[in-house]
Formats: C-alpha cells, structure tokens, sequence
C-alpha cells in the first residue's frame, strides 16, 4: 500500500483528516483554558506528536504528567467516538496528529516525523509524507 494514495475503507485520508480536525476541538479547547498546560507547551515541555497524542519533551512534573494523562484520555475517546466507518482508531488519531502539528505555532515543539523533537519556526512544521 502507498501511503500517499491511503484510502480508509473508501474514505480518503483528506475526509479523515477534516473529521479529525472536528474529533479533538472539543478536547483541545478544555486543555487550553488550563494555565499549567499553557505555561508547559509555551516553555517546550510537552508538543504533538504525528500519532494524534501529547508527548513529553523533557522529564514532566507529576502535575504536567497527570494534564498530559488526562488531555491523552480524552482525545483516544474523541478518536474512538469519531474513527469514521472503514478506518481505525489509530489511522483517525494518526490524520488528526497530522492537523494539531500543522496547527502549531512558532515556538511550540512537535516531533518529526523522524523522532527528533523540533520547535516550530515560521515555516510549515515537518511532517510525515503520509499526512494529507
């Protein structure tokens, strides 16, 4: 199978990929009105990662690790809710990992597609090939 030509059970990635972007909205928007979790994405302690979850940059505090913990809880629900008919809930978390990375802004950090953690410039974030 190519990746660029992935298909979700007759559903094209891009489809994913919009839903997606609905799945998370719901758990991202809780998540950004606590300050602990705003103050560790803007020190570069947690990012996205391109499988759909928040992961640590540097060794968390048990505050930030139970944050993360739950935002991570809430979104594999959002996935599992939402993974449109033919895709699984890993292909769904997947094409929405994609949109939260695109999303970033400057100076927020998000892992490449090759492992290494990055901080977002002005430019367009690294991102897998795979991503729509």
């Amino acid at each position: 199978m190519r990746w660029k030509n992935w298909k979700l059970g007759g559903m094209a990635m891009g489809t994913v990929a919009v839903t997606a972007a609905i799945a998370v909205a719901i758990p991202s928007a809780m998540a950004q009105r606590d300050p602990a979790y705003e103050a560790a994405r803007a020190a570069g302690q947690i990012g996205e990662q391109p499988d759909g979850y928040l992961g640590f940059v540097s060794n968390p505090t048990p505050a930030i690790r139970d944050i993360v913990k739950d935002i991570n809880i809430k979104r594999k629900a959002a996935y599992t809710a939402n993974a449109p008919q033919g895709s699984t809930v890993e292909q769904f978390a997947f094409a929405t990992g994609c949109n939260l990375i695109a999303k970033t802004k400057p100076g927020e950090k998000y892992k490449a597609p090759d492992g290494r953690w990055l901080t977002r410039d002005s430019g367009p974030p690294v991102r897998d090939s795979r991503c729509p």
